[in-house]
């Protein structure tokens, strides 16, 4: 097979040359030689590093876990000190600003926004509740990552599906400097596979095309091909009469006319939030930790002076007076012997003032918002709500034009499996995906507002409304009671014009 090297033990790089010569493909060894140097790159990237920083944080694995106790020892050198308390406590305020700034974008249900109906129904079986999961936990991907991927693929039932690929598995390769076209992309991923009985983990390698994916496995430094080199995007299964006239299943294989990769950035410059805010809170952590070893460190809170003390060393003198609750002390030839104590006290005011500078620095330097701000007590007016949420808006306005951006580009596969499936060509139809965000509002103030905006549309209004979920739904709703009231008052008519022209008759 072209491009193909049966495993038989180690490979030379003759080896692969001949091979390659005779499949008469002797640029495929300068592609490998480019993409084995761009992986070896990025699996060491502080790019990618971030990355997986990011989820580790956000899952409560932080640097503050892996610190040991120091003290200066002999010559002036640092050492561990396994016998001091070493507490090691997690505050995860990072992981509260990322499910903070992703549920404010992307908890909410969105809205379809287009005129053909038949288009946005459509949409909705596509666009349904478990992509909208599915988008949530891209979101929090996209802060964690900076950048994360999704990636549209039809399942064994022939329905079209989506594949998350968190950021740190893709290596991309753009067309231009902005990130906003990729020609190809490399996913690399870890597998478990069994060599005999034992467990072994495989490093698997796919490279995206325009053209399908080649697969290969990343083993000492090098590319090899996998056991199947090649997949195509799409498989075709139709149904056809052989020359005998009879029923046969023909298949075929195709690809997408786009890369089936499609990439849901944070923010333009794709930087993880972790980038941000690591600092402090480590430092955060750090500072809770500290006043824990403090509070355990009750032998250490006083400083015991000792003056003549009839004994061998400080050791025997500790176990002295945890034993016996007393030491013995000499004097001798004018020397009077004594115990004192300075006495050190850990002001818990101090931390806790720290602690609140570094928790408000976290919310202003990861633009969140601090839900016990003075600006939310006493029933507060819409404005101070909308000026607590400014940061955490500026953040939310960047990620959903890139968000949107996305979107347009994951519509066009759902266009293209739409118009294979013959429901219809939407290719040209207008729609706007619209994120509601979940936003804290004075709901009195908003609803009085919108009541006397007379001059908008009554589906403008609609779907302002805090109450109303399902804009569509609540408006068929109102045609209905409006006209069941029709109904109701061309009964009352009917029946009112009928009694009187009973009476009349009667009169006659």
């Amino acid at each position: 097979m072209a491009g193909y090297f049966p495993y038989q033990g180690a490979i030379t790089e003759t080896d692969k040359l001949n091979q390659l010569i005779i499949d008469g493909n002797i640029g495929k060894l300068f592609e490998l030689n480019r993409l084995e140097k761009e992986i070896a790159k990025f699996l060491q990237s502080p790019k990618r590093n971030m990355m997986i920083t990011g989820d580790k944080y956000y899952e409560g694995q932080h640097d503050i876990l892996n610190r040991k106790r120091m003290i200066i020892g002999e010559g002036g050198k640092k050492v561990e000190a396994p016998h001091l308390p070493n507490n090691k406590r997690v505050d995860n305020q990072y992981a509260n600003l990322v499910d903070q700034k992703v549920n404010y974008l992307l908890a909410k249900p969105f809205t379809i926004e287009t005129e053909n109906k038949q288009y946005e129904e459509a949409l909705k079986q596509v666009l349904n509740k478990r992509f909208r999961r599915l988008l949530r936990n891209t979101g929090e991907d996209s802060f964690n990552h900076g950048i994360t991927y999704l990636h549209p693929y039809y399942d064994e039932s022939g329905k079209m599906q989506f594949k998350r690929f968190p950021g740190y598995e893709i290596l991309p390769f753009w067309l231009d400097s902005d990130h906003t076209q990729l020609v190809s992309a490399l996913r690399i991923y870890t597998v478990i596979d069994y060599e005999y009985d034992r467990e072994i983990e495989v490093m698997k390698v796919d490279h995206y095309t325009i053209n399908g994916i080649k697969h290969y496995i990343w083993e000492n430094g090098r590319l090899k091909p996998d056991v199947v080199d090649h997949s195509n995007y799409l498989t075709i299964e139709t149904e056809i009469e052989n020359e005998n006239g009879e029923p046969e299943l023909n298949v075929e294989f195709m690809n997408w006319e786009r890369l089936p990769l499609i990439p849901f950035k944070a923010n333009n410059k794709e930087i993880p939030l972790i980038q941000r805010v690591k600092n402090l809170q480590d430092a955060y952590n750090k500072i809770l930790s500290n006043f824990e070893n403090h509070m355990d460190e009750d032998t250490h809170n006083t400083i015991i002076v000792l003056e003549n003390y009839d004994g061998q060393n400080l050791g025997e003198f500790r176990s002295n007076l945890a034993q016996y609750g007393a030491v013995k002390v000499r004097s001798s030839e004018g020397s009077r012997g004594d115990v004192r104590t300075l006495e050190i006290t850990v002001n818990k005011d101090n931390y806790e003032s720290i602690l609140k500078l570094f928790k408000k620095a976290i919310t202003e330097n990861g633009r969140g918002y601090d839900a016990k701000d003075e600006r939310m007590s006493n029933s507060p007016n819409q404005m101070n709500i909308q000026s607590m949420y400014l940061d955490i808006d500026l953040d939310a306005d960047m990620m959903e034009t890139e968000y949107q951006a996305a979107m347009e580009e994951l519509l066009w596969f759902i266009n293209q499996d739409l118009a294979n499936k013959e429901i219809g060509d939407f290719e040209n139809e207008e729609v706007n995906i619209i994120f509601n965000r979940d936003i804290l509002i004075n709901e009195s103030e908003v609803i009085e507002n919108l009541s006397k905006s007379t001059d908008l549309s009554v589906e403008t209004r609609v779907a302002q409304h805090p109450y109303v979920k399902d804009v569509q739904l609540e408006l068929k709703r109102k045609k209905q009671e409006q006209q069941e009231q029709m109904n109701l008052m061309d009964n009352y008519d009917a029946t009112f014009n009928k009694l009187n022209g009973g009476g009349a008759n009667g009169q006659e």
